[in-house]
């Protein structure tokens, strides 16, 4: 028996896409959305490549981490629960440049992901060799909570006297999260474990009003808000996180915003250069720090995975 028997498996598996939290220098709860496969064991794998090497180095600092299950999309599924995963990562500084023995998750990034084979043509590679350079990060659980499908609670209005701060809409992120009917938040419990739950988001005096989870006493702190989204097939991704503070206000509670990241760009078509730009850069960084040569893809070995991918997509 494992912490994870616990949960519908089934739905589990079925998500394309969870947000996964790690705890920043700061403390702060930082969210992305990525992909995760199971093993049998009951540990879950993730990987991130060297461009986007921040989880890694939070996790290699404090391996408390939770995963959220909670955008569909793509899935299938109707009226899918939440599943929150609370656990303890571990991602040794060992950098894959094959598949290695994670033939089963990259055939199901390339089974989910068609257009990720066309990083493996030779015109892409020069270009795209970052993204095949990976970091694997190991989640062992050891709390499940399952949340039932259903329209999410509304904020309480904030208890506060009116100031001199701006509305909400005029607020770092305002924009972002407009775009989005529902956030992720991402904040700390009282034993300084990061927290995830899907929450609608009220513009409000001073920052936006938000829903932490019924089944966690989050403490207020360093906190922050993730939007995403993609297509059935894990196409046309948008992401951005808005960080701040979590405050009580009364009976409810306040996310005050004062950055905004988006990594992959606000979706403008100039981004792409930018992005290709800067994950470069951040993977020579990587390896200069560690005084490492630019290891080699195993372009022969994906394109063999990927090859059994679309053929099992065709069947």
């Amino acid at each position: 028996m494992t912490v994870l028997d616990s949960a519908p498996l089934d739905v589990l598996d079925a998500y394309r896409t969870c947000e996964f939290v790690t705890l920043g220098r700061d403390g702060t709860p930082l969210a992305w959305p990525t992909a995760v496969w199971r093993r049998p064991d009951g540990t879950l794998v993730l990987t991130t490549s060297l461009a986007f090497a921040q989880k890694a180095l939070n996790i290699r600092r404090d391996g408390r981490v939770a995963l959220l299950f909670s955008d569909p999309t793509g899935s299938g599924l109707t009226d899918a629960p939440h599943l929150f995963v609370g656990g303890t990562a571990e991602c040794p500084d060992d950098i894959r440049t094959g598949p290695q023995d994670l033939d089963a998750y990259w055939r199901m990034l390339f089974e989910r992901q068609p257009h990720s084979r066309s990083y493996l043509s030779r015109p892409m590679r020069r270009l795209m060799d970052w993204y095949y350079l990976r970091l694997v990060i190991t989640v062992t659980p050891d709390q499940v909570l399952i949340r039932p499908a259903g329209p999410l609670p509304v904020p309480k209005q904030t208890s506060a006297e009116p100031t001199a701060e701006p509305a909400g809409d005029a607020l770092p992120g305002a924009l972002q999260l407009s775009r989005y009917p529902t956030a992720v938040l991402a904040a700390r419990d009282e034993s300084g474990a990061p927290v995830l739950a899907r929450t609608l988001t009220t513009p409000a005096p001073g920052g936006f009003a938000v829903c932490p989870p019924d089944d966690h006493a989050v403490v207020p702190g360093p906190a922050s808000l993730l939007v995403h989204r993609h297509d059935e097939r894990i196409n046309h991704m948008q992401n951005a996180l808005v960080r701040g503070e979590l405050r009580q206000t009364g009976d409810g509670w306040l996310l005050v915003p004062d950055k905004v990241l988006e990594p992959m760009g606000s979706g403008r078509l100039s981004d792409a250069v930018q992005v290709l730009r800067s994950t470069q850069r951040a993977t020579d960084r990587y390896l200069r720090r560690r005084d490492l040569p630019r290891p080699k893809v195993e372009w022969d070995r994906f394109r063999e995975i990927a090859r059994s991918a679309r053929r099992r997509g065709a069947a």
